[in-house]
């Protein structure tokens, strides 16, 4: 019975070993393997309906958990893929090798997560899915997943990106592969912040910028993204516009801008800046690293203080008067043409409305339903922006006897400065 037992325990103990590796698996890179056989069958055959269910089958059907989460977050799905695959045939083929070289750094990787706990001792696990994502994120997180697109944060300057936009072009040619490792502790401390968005553009700004101090304290590497560099170079007068513009919830000028603006992100920059000042400041550097991290930054008093005690600003900072100076930067309606808001007698043969703004407007418009919702929206389309920029014509299909509203909103109509406009309610009745 004592050998039996034994023998038992010789059996058993490699599958324990078995299990244990697997429960403690950090990195999972097998998306990117079934997306370029997938994309291989792809090539065998002109035929679009052919290639998205070669995409569906090969990719889509056999996606991690990783994946899954990834298309749910950012609307991926075979048709997007089977389109981008043919629009971009020079940007894929480029891009191929760097994202299989991913394996070679994933030992890396999983060394920066345990050097991230031994800074961070209450560090939860999280898992990392390296997918072939649709050129619309670098990277992301939910619950205790990191999500990477790799087609985006392998990319670099020997990328061909003739074929994409500028946006994606300013990205590729400031990225190293060095990056890769920084990127996802980034989003490896995403995962351990406190849930839940912050209003406030101040809370946004440390959010990013949080991760961003705290890997490159996990990396030993300094961080030379582009609005870095450009952040070292402005600092002074991007501390005085953030200043101005830090508890408003207006994004547009900071973050998540890269498509219109030449030096975007610079809200990294700044949020950077703040968890190096407050860390600084600290006496207790392991304590400064856990509060950074658990901050919530869903409620504005913390987040105020954070800022006050992290020094970055040494003057007083009085919200309602700085609420008060970004109001007066923001653009407005003016007025409409004709002048319809309020009226009870709107002619039904009227097609075409105008709107006026205070000042000339950059990229973008946004409008969105009123209290009456989709069965009281009369907009039919857009004619677009006059040539100064200071109307912007939408076009109507009304009917007799029907009242009408919706709100010219701040998501996207911004002025040439980069302020959000105003909103702006319109209210009618056809008679």
């Amino acid at each position: 019975m004592k050998h039996i037992y034994l023998l038992a325990i010789t059996l058993c103990f490699p599958l324990l070993i078995k299990a244990q590796k697997r429960d403690f698996k950090i990195v999972y890179t097998s998306d990117i393997d079934r997306f370029w056989l997938a994309y291989d069958s792809v090539a065998t055959t002109s035929d679009t309906a052919k290639q998205m269910d070669f995409i569906q089958r090969l990719y889509v059907d056999k996606a991690t958990p990783g994946l899954n989460a990834f298309m749910k977050a950012r609307n991926y799905n075979a048709k997007l893929w089977t389109t981008l695959i043919n629009k971009y045939p020079k940007f894929w083929k480029s891009i191929r090798s760097n994202t299989l070289s991913i394996k070679n750094q994933v030992p890396a990787i999983t060394s920066s997560i345990e050097n991230f706990r031994k800074l961070y001792p209450e560090m939860r696990p999280a898992k990392m899915y390296f997918t072939i994502g649709g050129l619309r994120s670098g990277g992301t997180t939910t619950d205790d997943m990191v999500l990477v697109g790799a087609e985006i944060a392998t990319a670099d300057k020997n990328t061909d990106a003739s074929e994409l936009n500028d946006w994606l072009k300013n990205v590729f040619k400031n990225q190293q592969p060095s990056n890769l490792v920084a990127l996802n502790v980034h989003e490896y401390v995403h995962t351990q912040q406190k849930g839940g968005d912050g209003q406030l553009l101040l809370a946004q700004v440390i959010t990013e910028g949080a991760a961003d101090f705290i890997a490159e304290l996990v990396t030993r590497k300094k961080n030379n993204n582009a609005y870095m560099i450009y952040g070292r170079g402005h600092e002074q007068e991007l501390k005085e516009k953030f200043l101005i513009e830090m508890f408003s919830g207006a994004t547009g000028n900071w973050l998540y801008n890269g498509s219109n603006n030449p030096h975007a992100d610079l809200g990294y920059f700044v949020g950077y800046n703040i968890c190096q000042a407050y860390y600084g400041h600290h006496a207790n550097k392991k304590q400064a690293i856990k509060e950074i991290i658990e901050l919530d930054y869903t409620n504005e008093q913390q987040v105020t203080d954070f800022l006050t005690q992290s020094g970055y600003y040494t003057g007083p900072i009085d919200k309602q008067e700085l609420l008060k100076k970004f109001e007066k930067m923001q653009p407005r309606v003016a007025g409409l043409t004709p002048e319809i808001n309020g009226q009870e007698d709107v002619s039904p043969t009227l097609t075409e409305l105008s709107i006026n703004f205070s000042e000339p407007m950059g990229e973008g418009y946004s409008i969105d339903f009123g209290e009456g919702g989709k069965e009281h929206f009369p907009i039919s389309g857009v004619a677009g922006f006059t040539e100064d920029r200071k109307s912007f014509k939408l076009k109507l299909a009304l009917q007799s006897g029907k009242t009408y509203d919706f709100v010219i909103t701040d998501k996207s109509f911004k002025s040439k400065a980069g302020y959000p406009l105003l909103p702006y309610t319109v209210h009618f009745k056809v008679k």
